[in-house]
């Protein structure tokens, strides 16, 4: 069952309209990092809490190791955004946002490939 909500919805319909203003004015082709970038700023030019490379641990039966996820975005503490600049969106993409949703105990994600014409067609919206 899932635990979103009208806010989730809603939050998630700004960071996509951020992010196709972002593709709008850069286009395909770039580094992911440079989406980053600009996401972010986009982001916070509407208002939102956006934080950026948040490193979640890793533990494996109550030992913590060393290595640990880095997760591209979260915004406003509830939405995770995963980035990608890619050829074409894999399964194992949207497998890594499910495990940060997992990790972070979030419910709703967003998996954005900037590497397409039309943004629509990079975007896929999971929930846990």
């Amino acid at each position: 069952m899932s635990r979103t909500s009208d806010h989730d919805v809603a939050l998630t319909r700004r960071i996509i309209g951020a992010a196709i203003e972002v593709h709008r004015e850069l286009g395909p082709g770039l580094l992911e990092s440079i989406y980053e970038e600009a996401l972010i700023a986009e982001i916070r030019s509407r208002g939102m809490r956006v934080e950026s490379q948040v490193r979640v641990p890793v533990s494996y039966k109550g030992l913590l190791l060393d290595g640990c996820y880095c997760i591209d975005l979260v915004v406003e503490n509830a939405v995770v955004v995963e980035l990608k600049a890619t050829g074409r969106l894999l399964p194992v993409h949207e497998a890594q946002l499910l495990t940060y949703l997992r990790l972070l105990d979030h419910d709703v994600g967003l998996l954005i490939n900037f590497n397409v014409v039309t943004l629509r067609d990079g975007i896929r919206r999971r929930v846990r």
